[in-house]
């Protein structure tokens, strides 16, 4: 797979399969993260790749109202990071945007090996951090849902999210996220997706 098959392959299910998660995937996929370019080579990325059965079930109980299909993970992906361990040029933190390029090679990666990589902000990051070791100056971004995708789908799913399992959410027009030279006077680039 080539990485605009594996960017057009990448979806956000939630009905998942059990799979095997070996040391040789979790270095793999850490791998991927890790040729990822940061501001100065700084590299501020981090993570804890869960596995253990009795950890997820654990991580699954900070999960917010409407992920309780992550307990369907066969492993969770923690990602952290803090500004000091990057550039901070004025108010621009690049660990941020440096973190989420390399989370994103992670999850097309992943994609590429036939799985999904959900990542998700419903959790209670305050809950998940002292289960993982996480230090309490450290930022927990996302987790990353990690299992391999069933059509059969997970019967606790909400309507809309039965729905997004079968059809890929829209995308904004490229109009609307893609300008050339300029942005144009009055173009909506300050206005939040309508949900």
């Amino acid at each position: 797979m080539d990485v605009k098959n594996a960017i057009e392959a990448r979806r956000a299910y939630r009905s998942f399969d059990p799979v095997a998660i070996t040391d040789d995937l979790i270095w793999d996929l850490a791998r991927a993260a890790s040729l990822s370019a940061s501001c100065f080579n700084n590299q501020p990325w981090r993570y804890v790749f869960v596995r253990d059965s009795n950890v997820l079930a654990k991580v699954c109980t900070a999960m917010t109202k409407g992920n309780q299909w992550t307990e369907r993970a066969s492993m969770i992906i923690a990602v952290f990071s803090r500004p000091e361990l990057d550039c901070v040029i004025k108010d621009r933190e690049y660990n941020w945007f440096d973190t989420g390029m390399a989370t994103a090679l992670l999850i097309l990666r992943a994609t590429e090996l036939g799985l999904v990589a959900h990542p998700i902000a419903g959790f209670r990051p305050d809950e998940v951090k002292p289960m993982l070791g996480i230090p309490e100056n450290m930022r927990l971004l996302t987790l990353v849902i990690v299992g391999k995708h069933t059509t059969v789908p997970n019967p606790i799913l909400s309507d809309k999210q039965l729905h997004d399992e079968s059809e890929r959410p829209p995308r904004l027009l490229l109009e609307r996220i893609a300008f050339v030279d300029r942005v144009p006077d009055g173009a909506p680039v300050g206005e939040p997706i309508p949900h």
